[in-house]
C-alpha cells in the first residue's frame, strides 16, 4: 500500500481500486478506448475488435487454465460451438443475433461442462490430453455433420441494434468494448467469492482443498462451464462480427494460439490476459508490416512470412516460459513498482 493511504472503512479496504493511483490508471486507460475509434483507421479497429474478442476468449481460458489449475487444448472447438450455435441459431429459428450469443454461450458452458467430467479423474497432461480429444471430436462433428454444412462455410446477415449495422469496425468496437468490461468485471469479482476461492485452492493444491471442505468435482465442472461460457461468447461475437463461419477458424492451431496468450499474458491474471491478446493479435501484422517493408530487398519474404511468423511464436513462447513464467502482467507490476518505489530499491 501506497505511503499516505489510509483506509477507515472495510468496504474501502476490499475496493478493487483501493488507491488513487489506481484509480487514475483505470480512468486513463478509460479515456484512451473512449477516443481511439474516433483516431483510428479502419485497419486498426479491425486490429481492436480481434483484441476485444481475444481478450474475452483469453479471459475464458484463464478461468479455467490460470486461475483453476486444468489444462485445456479444446478452446477452439468450444468457440466452435459458440460461433456455429449463434449461427444456427438466426439461420434455422429465425432468432434475433443478441438472443442467439446468449443461447449458444448457454450451450457452450452445458457442452463445456460435461467435456469436463473427465477432470475428476484426470489433470495435468492427461486432462490436457482429455480435452484435445474434445477439440477433435467437436471438428469432426461440424466437418460431417450437415446441420452446420460440413466443410462449407455458414454466412449470417451482418447483426443490426436499433438498425445500426454492428458487423461494421466502428460499430462493433462499442459492442465489444462492453462486453469485454462486463467480462473483467464479472472475473475480478468472481475471485472475490467463495466460488473464487475454490478454483483457486483446487489450483493450488486439490487434495488440500477437498480436505477443508471443498467439493472439488463440482467446482472443477463449474470452472469447466464458466471458461466455455465465456470462450463461447468470444466465438458467438466473432461469427457476428465476421458474418461467416468456417470450421478452419476453429482449429486446434486456435487453441494452441489462446494457450500461448495466456503463457505470454500470464496465468492467473485478468490483465494478463487482455495483454497477452494485444501482443498475440499485434505480432503477425508487426511482422507482416516489416516484411512488407524488405519486399523490395528480398523479393522472396512474402513467401517466408507464414514460417517466420510461426518461429517467432514458438520462440517466444519458450522465452517467456523460461525468463518469465508469469507473463506480461508481471513485467508490467514490476515496471509499477520501480516507478512506485523510485528513487529508492525497497
Amino acid at each position: 500500500m501506497e505511503s499516505g493511504v489510509f483506509h477507515s472503512t472495510y468496504q474501502a479496504d476490499m475496493a478493487l481500486r483501493p488507491t488513487p493511483l489506481m484509480r487514475l490508471r483505470i480512468i486513463v486507460v478509460f479515456v484512451a478506448a473512449l477516443v481511439f475509434p474516433f483516431l483510428a483507421n479502419n485497419y486498426y479497429l479491425t486490429l481492436a475488435n480481434q483484441v476485444l474478442i481475444a481478450s474475452i476468449g483469453a479471459i475464458g481460458l484463464n478461468i479455467l487454465t490460470g486461475f483453476t489449475g486444468q489444462i485445456s487444448l479444446g478452446q477452439g472447438g468450444f468457440m466452435a460451438i459458440g460461433a456455429y450455435g449463434s449461427a444456427l441459431l438466426v439461420l434455422n429459428f429465425g432468432m434475433p443475433w443478441w438472443l442467439s450469443v446468449i443461447v449458444a454461450c448457454v450451450i457452450t458452458a452445458v457442452v463445456g461442462g460435461i467435456f469436463g467430467l473427465p477432470s475428476l479423474r484426470l489433470k495435468g497432461l492427461y486432462l490436457a490430453i482429455a480435452t484435445l480429444a474434445a477439440q477433435q471430436i467437436i471438428e469432426w462433428a461440424i466437418i460431417r455433420s450437415p446441420l452446420t454444412g460440413g466443410v462449407e462455410a455458414l454466412v449470417i446477415d451482418p447483426p443490426k441494434l436499433f438498425g445500426i449495422n454492428l458487423s461494421r469496425d466502428f460499430n462493433f468496437y462499442w459492442l465489444g468494448l462492453v462486453l469485454l468490461v462486463g467480462t473483467v468485471m464479472f472475473t475480478v469479482n468472481l475471485f472475490r467469492t467463495k466460488v473464487g476461492r475454490a478454483f483457486i485452492a483446487i489450483r493450488d493444491q486439490d487434495i488440500a482443498a477437498e480436505v477443508m471442505g471443498v467439493n472439488v468435482f463440482r467446482y472443477k465442472l463449474l470452472a469447466f462451464a464458466t471458461s466455455s461460457f465465456f470462450v463461447g461468447l468470444a466465438g458467438a461475437l466473432l461469427a457476428q462480427y465476421r458474418t461467416i463461419v468456417s470450421f478452419e477458424r476453429f482449429t486446434i492451431e486456435t487453441s494452441i494460439t489462446y494457450l500461448a496468450i495466456i503463457i505470454i499474458g500470464g496465468l492467473g491474471s485478468v490483465s494478463g490476459s487482455i495483454y497477452g491478446a494485444i501482443f498475440m493479435t499485434l505480432l503477425p501484422a508487426i511482422l507482416t508490416n516489416i516484411g512488407s517493408a524488405f519486399h523490395g530487398v528480398i523479393p522472396q519474404i512474402d513467401a517466408l512470412i507464414p514460417f517466420i511468423r510461426k518461429a517467432v511464436f514458438g520462440i517466444t513462447i519458450i522465452l517467456f516460459l523460461v525468463l518469465e513464467p508469469e507473463g506480461l502482467a508481471k513485467i508490467w507490476r514490476d515496471i509499477k513498482d520501480y516507478f512506485r518505489l523510485w528513487p529508492f530499491s525497497y
